[in-house]
């Protein structure tokens, strides 16, 4: 991996373009790690200064708008932080509260980069500090420095407003310690997993199961925000699931069920012309989800909404054509979906998952006609949750080609690879 595929460090090197829209789209995203019993614990359940010297009333204004943005990423930040809320939950409920579509987009920079980057940030804040700070001037000296570090908002301009955030009695501080930051230089980084700010056991395992290159080139690409990808229809949806449900091969005439199908996204990419689809997912509201999108897409007639326990379906065994099982995961090939995931996720909760997957598969083959396919599919990266689970009772169909790696008997496609999610895939077909 050359040096500028690097996450750039705080101080020195700072990205060259302003914080965009916030790329995200609510309920109809595709959000493949969320809403599942097992999947939610792994998860975590997964400018310029305004004021300064001659400058105009236009730039105060826009500025002071953006202070107001800056208050609610502290918020944001505070609740991710002490109270354990989930970013990917508390931002869109708090960017409600602004009319301007810029300090959205603000928040959500300032929030997501902070929470991604604390473990970097941390360590280019503790080389000025004697002590550990308590946790409100931890998170405000983070959102100073993510903006220093990772933005390319003017130092100054970040250090004035996050003193302007900070209590009385931590703005002495705020202000020495940014101001140090701003002009000390990049820290020296003494591991990978500081750099890349991520947790050691989650880099190493990354390293150990995909090689060197390539495991530091996905965490890279993982700090970045996703594209936004849009099929024909309006549905927004990375293209790593579209893949998915393309390879699903549905065909005139066959029935099919997606054992895990909240919220939707592929049971309405596999739906079509002469095919059904029995979208299941254990969870009412989850249900609910599928069945909003559903009739968004005015395919009612195509997929039918049930709430079933993929252990457990009421459907007659031997009933599908193709059966796909997009199962909960610990979701570590899409983590810059979920920027806390990273800190919440721990390597027992893979093997509880790997428990729970080797469950629903063994379920799942139940429903397969003779003759037909099953195809699981995880949006990690870890052989335990995907071709260790192959216990190759069943012949694979052939792996696909690019931008599909072949692995195992089955194939995963890198964050790297087309600037997707990280995404693992198995396809069998039943013995006759």
């Amino acid at each position: 991996m050359s040096d500028d595929e690097a996450p750039r460090g705080p101080i020195t090197s700072r990205s060259s373009s302003r914080p965009t829209e916030p790329r995200s789209s609510g309920p109809r995203r595709d959000d493949r790690a969320a809403g599942r019993d097992a999947g939610d614990r792994a998860q975590g359940s997964v400018g310029r200064d305004h004021g300064e010297p001659g400058r105009d009333s236009s730039d105060r204004a826009r500025w002071g708008a953006v202070l107001t943005a800056r208050q609610v990423a502290l918020d944001a930040l505070t609740r991710i932080e002490q109270e354990g809320a989930y970013a990917n939950l508390v931002v869109p409920n708090m960017v409600g509260a602004l009319s301007d579509p810029r300090d959205r987009a603000l928040v959500t920079e300032l929030v997501y980069g902070t929470t991604r980057m604390r473990r970097a940030l941390d360590l280019a804040t503790d080389r000025y500090l004697v002590r550990e700070p308590p946790p409100e001037l931890r998170t405000l000296l983070r959102l100073g420095t993510y903006q220093i570090g990772y933005t390319d908002i003017p130092p100054h301009a970040a250090v004035s407003e996050t003193v302007g955030l900070a209590p009385q009695r931590f703005r002495g501080v705020v202000n020495a310690v940014l101001r140090k930051v701003a002009t000390g230089g990049e820290p020296v980084w003494p591991d990978d997993a500081t750099r890349l700010s991520y947790p050691d056991w989650l880099v190493e395992r990354f390293v150990a199961e995909l090689g060197r290159v390539d495991a530091l080139a996905a965490l890279t690409r993982m700090n970045d925000a996703p594209p936004v990808t849009m099929r024909d229809d309006g549905y927004v949806q990375d293209r790593s699931s579209q893949w998915v449900a393309e390879l699903v091969d549905a065909q005139p005439g066959d029935v099919i069920v997606d054992l895990c199908a909240a919220p939707g996204g592929k049971s309405t990419a596999m739906a079509g012309p002469g095919i059904l689809v029995v979208a299941a997912d254990v969870r009412p509201h989850r249900a609910q989800l599928v069945a909003a999108n559903v009739r968004r897409l005015g395919l009612r007639d195509e997929v039918a909404v049930v709430i079933a326990d993929g252990l457990a379906t009421p459907l007659r065994p031997g009933s599908a054509d193709r059966v796909l099982l997009d199962a909960p995961c610990s979701g570590l090939g899409a983590l810059r979906r979920r920027p806390d995931a990273r800190w919440r996720i721990q390597p027992s909760d893979i093997d509880e998952l790997a428990v729970v997957q080797g469950r629903l598969l063994a379920a799942a083959r139940e429903l397969v006609r003779p003759g037909g396919t099953l195809v699981y599919s995880v949006c990690t990266l870890t052989r335990a949750e995907s071709i260790d689970l192959d216990d190759g009772s069943w012949p694979a169909l052939d792996a696909p080609g690019a931008p599909w790696r072949p692995v195992g008997r089955g194939a995963r496609v890198l964050p790297q690879d087309e600037d997707t999610d990280g995404m693992t895939i198995l396809r069998w077909r039943r013995p006759d």
